[in-house]
């Protein structure tokens, strides 16, 4: 399928995936991050169940603190 991550068209397997299962294929491990789906924010405790469609504009943020 394709998708828009970050700003860039990606192919990814299969029809649709989960965020947890996305996450896993590109290797984003860096715990501290926000996910939308078409500009929609995804709770972490719905990574599992949230799924990722054909079209779907994805972008996922990491959080930094510092000072």
């Amino acid at each position: 399928m394709k998708i828009i991550l970050n700003n860039r068209e990606e192919m990814l397997p299969g029809e649709t995936l989960t965020v947890s299962e996305m996450l896993l294929l590109k290797k984003f491990s860096f715990k501290m991050r926000i996910i939308k789906i078409n500009g929609v924010l995804v709770p972490k405790d719905k990574y599992d169940s949230t799924l990722i469609k054909e079209g779907d504009n994805v972008q996922m943020l990491y959080l930094m603190s510092g000072g």
